[in-house]
């Protein structure tokens, strides 16, 4: 008779976790063939000290490398999906030819980022609505409140935003490390720097037009990854959010770079962030020699990220229409 263990299962986009709860394992042997993984054993599991073994068929190819660690008390395998995403379920029998139990510690990563998406998405939610009614209700005079008014909230946003590069950079998020990297820190730059060390900045206008630009692309970004976590799509908001960063994005470095501008006399004045040289150059080098490398930086930054939404767009759209021919 043979003697199965008892296996926990999980999953990312890019692999699939397995531990088998078998104790002191020995004579460990793990493969992969024909998107199958067999799995054989000697460990003291549910039944004593026994040969264990079992085989499961995947519900979407698999790679055939596999790697596996053997601990004391478990053996961890880790076997790597053919393309990127989330399945419905680990094996194509609903009857499952071993005893899986879902591993929710594993998942636990996945749920922190769809959480921190979800409060993203209100946060920005929040923004564009207030921002909306107020210009409505008090017309161009609001344009000259809205760091007082929505700032608390931005800065909430912006400092939850910066777990996003970690988020590309282990695959929870399917986006690239570098385009994220370079968007999280030029916002946060212009939202720290800018316009939280100047008082004189927070009742500019360009206060509002940026805020209102960054919050105008995230209400609909947030929104497709979140649906995304759940494996669901809305034809319409996908199409919402690879095109309405066309005009939205270069529109939103415009005014941020309108920002840098108007900052750097200020800067020149006040000598904030300056750094003093010693007394026999008497004099000091100013944070705005810094602004003016910083636009240029940022200009380069809009090409990288335009080519890469770019392409993003172009291969999510290829894909579909190969789908429907």
């Amino acid at each position: 008779m043979t003697l199965t263990p008892l296996v926990y299962w999980a999953q990312r986009h890019e692999e699939i976790y397995l531990r088998v709860e078998l104790t002191d394992a020995q004579n460990i042997d793990v493969l992969v063939h024909e998107n199958v993984l067999k799995f054989q054993a000697l460990g003291r599991g549910a039944k004593g000290q026994h040969n264990y073994e079992f085989s499961l068929e995947f519900l979407l190819p698999v790679k055939t490398e596999v790697s596996h660690k053997s601990t004391q008390r478990q053996v961890n395998i880790t076997v790597r999906k053919q393309q990127r995403g989330w399945w419905e379920r680990l094996t194509v029998l609903e009857r499952k030819p071993v005893f899986l139990v879902p591993d929710f510690d594993r998942w636990l990563d996945e749920s922190d980022a769809e959480m921190e998406i979800q409060e993203k998405f209100l946060g920005f939610s929040w923004i564009f609505v207030n921002m909306t009614v107020r210009l409505f209700i008090f017309g161009q005079d609001s344009l000259y409140d809205t760091f007082h008014t929505i700032s608390d909230v931005m800065f909430f946003c912006q400092t939850l935003a910066s777990v996003e590069v970690l988020n590309a950079a282990f695959g929870v998020v399917r986006t690239g490390v570098i385009p994220t990297l370079i968007q999280v820190v030029g916002r946060n730059f212009v939202l720290f720097i800018i316009f939280g060390s100047l008082e004189e900045m927070h009742h500019r206008p360009v206060v509002f037009f940026v805020f209102y630009l960054w919050s105008a692309i995230e209400i609909f970004r947030y929104p497709f990854y979140i649906l995304g976590c759940f494996n669901t799509e809305w034809k319409t908001l996908t199409w919402l959010r690879y095109s309405v960063w066309i005009p939205l994005y270069p529109l939103g470095v415009l005014a941020e770079a309108v920002a840098v501008v108007q900052s750097i006399p200020i800067f020149d004045q006040t000598k904030l962030y300056s750094i003093p040289l010693p007394k026999a150059i008497g004099t000091s080098i100013n944070f705005s020699y810094v602004l003016h490398v910083y636009l240029v930086l940022m200009f380069l930054g809009l090409f990288i990220n335009f080519r890469h939404l770019y392409k993003q767009r172009k291969r999510r759209f290829r894909t579909k229409k190969r789908k429907a021919q």
